[in-house]
């Protein structure tokens, strides 16, 4: 698998709520082995910026904790795939997780 992976985070770990956090870990994997992780700034938050922000950084799959309805809409409308109800770990946990089948996820823990 090669993807380029998205979480967004607080103080390195997933940020429960997508638009509250501080960075984006980009995550890029090759051949289903984890080859680079990096931090970028997210621009201000406001209605369709997020997904073509990282639509321009190639993302495939977006690993959040809660995010609303909309912003999903969004994101699936840019080819961006997104997983929530995941639990807070450090971003390369959380892929190396998804990679082996065994991410947990629960209920979105965003209701707007």
């Amino acid at each position: 698998m090669n993807k380029i992976f998205s979480i967004p985070t607080v103080r390195g770990k997933l940020c429960p709520h997508f638009g509250h956090c501080e960075a984006f870990a980009i995550v890029t994997v090759e051949n289903d082995k984890i080859k680079s992780t990096k931090f970028l700034s997210p621009p201000a938050h406001q209605p369709g910026v997020y997904p073509a922000f990282l639509k321009k950084n190639n993302v495939d799959i977006i690993l959040a904790g809660g995010i609303g309805s909309r912003a999903i809409s969004l994101f699936n409308s840019h080819g961006i795939k997104v997983e929530t109800g995941v639990g807070s770990n450090d971003p390369v946990t959380l892929v190396k997780n998804y990679l082996k089948g065994n991410l947990e996820t629960g209920q979105n823990a965003c209701d707007h």
